[in-house]
């Protein structure tokens, strides 16, 4: 088996810490010269570099088109260690007293319509970073946005309601629908962004009836949805992840 750490063409793959906008980020290029960036947020309380572990993998399933890309993953701002989570990151705040009782209540959707108390925090940090990144690339360079459960959250919500351009491909892992009444005024924003979003249907966190919801308020916006439901609890499948890979290897070569 290939060295997952290097690409297809030898190059070393290894990971680097900037800060980009006012977020440390883990940043990884599959070559010297990547032409498209690729965003990932990770979920509340996980360390910033969660999902950087990815990526080697990403760029072994990819290949020699892996060459294309720079993997981007910022972190959080809100440290959690004061809460018993030493090396945890959230983009902002939950109350998980609150949460616990209206999942065990099954009154989850009362929260579709909630705008979560630091998410406009969290979206104007992250923009600054989204804005910062794209500079450093030609103008309309095609890129991809997205992450996993509270990272989803906030990409969606800056993908519709941010000022930067909006992503080619918005990736959902595990996210959820909130802010449903100021999400659907803005769902033209997406009209021509591909949505890959993925749920298992036993989540026992954010449940699957909540990312259906989510699905349907997209697609009743005519946004194009690739929804990869699957047998498991909250995490990122590996079917999800072949299905990324499929559409970066397409997006590096339709843009050559």
């Amino acid at each position: 088996m290939n060295n997952p750490n290097h690409s297809a063409d030898g190059y070393s793959a290894r990971p680097r810490v900037e800060t980009i906008g006012s977020l440390r980020c883990i940043v990884i290029d599959g070559s010297d010269s990547p032409r498209i960036p690729v965003i990932l947020c990770h979920g509340y309380g996980a360390p910033g570099d969660d999902l950087a572990s990815l990526t080697p993998h990403l760029i072994e399933w990819i290949g020699r088109d892996s060459a294309d890309l720079r993997f981007i993953y910022p972190e959080a701002p809100h440290d959690l260690s004061d809460i018993g989570m030493p090396d945890g990151r959230a983009w902002w705040p939950l109350n998980m007293t609150q949460l616990q009782e209206l999942l065990q209540t099954n009154r989850f959707s009362e929260l579709h319509d909630e705008l979560p108390p630091g998410i406009d925090e969290a979206r104007g940090k992250l923009e600054e970073t989204v804005t910062a990144v794209l500079a450093g690339f030609p103008e309309g360079t095609p890129y991809v946005l997205g992450g996993f459960s509270q990272g989803a959250m906030l990409t969606m919500d800056l993908s519709l309601r941010g000022n930067v351009r909006v992503p080619n491909m918005l990736v959902q892992f595990s996210g959820t629908l909130v802010c449903e009444s100021l999400w659907k005024e803005k769902l033209a924003r997406l009209a021509d962004t591909h949505v890959l979003q993925s749920h298992g249907r036993i989540d026992p966190i954010l449940p699957f009836a909540s990312a259906e919801a989510l699905r349907d308020l997209l697609k009743g916006g005519d946004v194009e949805v690739e929804f990869m439901a699957f047998q498991g609890p909250h995490t990122i499948e590996t079917d999800t992840l072949f299905r990324l890979v499929e559409r970066l290897r397409v997006m590096a070569v339709s843009t050559r």
